[in-house]
């Protein structure tokens, strides 16, 4: 996605450590327009897969998933890092490592709010080694639901995560592949 793409190169940093830092546009402060933008994307590509839920893990991800969820016109669900006293003891659970925050997470999500019928579409804001979509994969699959398709908004195509999904025979659309950071510089894949 172009204007994606643009925008990175315009406004995305990048840190010791291979991390993209995108927070003021994506991850700490969102431009909207632009997540309307990429939720038409997703739509685009997905529109055939019959989604009945959108789901993604908090927090970074839940304004992705919901301009995507406005446009499909479906429900949004995020898997929770915390326990909370609204949150039924009822729950699918799983294990997921951030890549970011170097720490394992628990993450949970009500059994009532995923049901076997559900095409579920994954929506997140990063791809890296794949261990937050592993782990959203291991919840809709727990609950009988059907993994319809993943749209990430920007793929580390130089890790492992991308190449790891695809393997596993799911329908993965990344909107900005970066192929390396080079020097500071941002170099995005142009095959993918």
């Amino acid at each position: 996605m172009q204007s994606l793409k643009e925008r990175i190169l315009r406004d995305g940093t990048v840190l010791d450590g291979n991390i993209l830092k995108v927070d003021n546009f994506i991850n700490h402060m969102i431009d909207p327009g632009l997540f309307m933008e990429m939720g038409k994307e997703y739509y685009d590509y997905f529109k055939d897969k019959n989604i009945t839920k959108i789901i993604t893990i908090e927090v970074s991800g839940i304004g992705l998933a919901v301009t995507t969820g406005y446009i499909f016109q479906v429900p949004v669900l995020f898997a929770k890092k915390t326990i909370s006293k609204t949150l039924s003891e009822n729950c699918y659970e799983t294990k997921v490592y951030s890549y970011t925050k170097k720490t394992t997470y628990t993450v949970r999500v009500d059994k009532r709010m995923l049901n076997s019928g559900d095409n579920v579409l994954i929506i997140d804001d990063f791809l890296a080694n794949g261990e937050a979509l592993k782990g959203l994969i291991d919840i809709v699959e727990q609950a009988g639901a059907k993994v319809a398709g993943i749209g990430i908004a920007i793929e580390k195509g130089f890790q492992k995560g991308g190449e790891l999904i695809r393997s596993e025979g799911y329908d993965l659309k990344s909107l900005a592949i970066i192929k390396e950071f080079k020097d500071g510089s941002i170099i995005f894949d142009q095959n993918k």
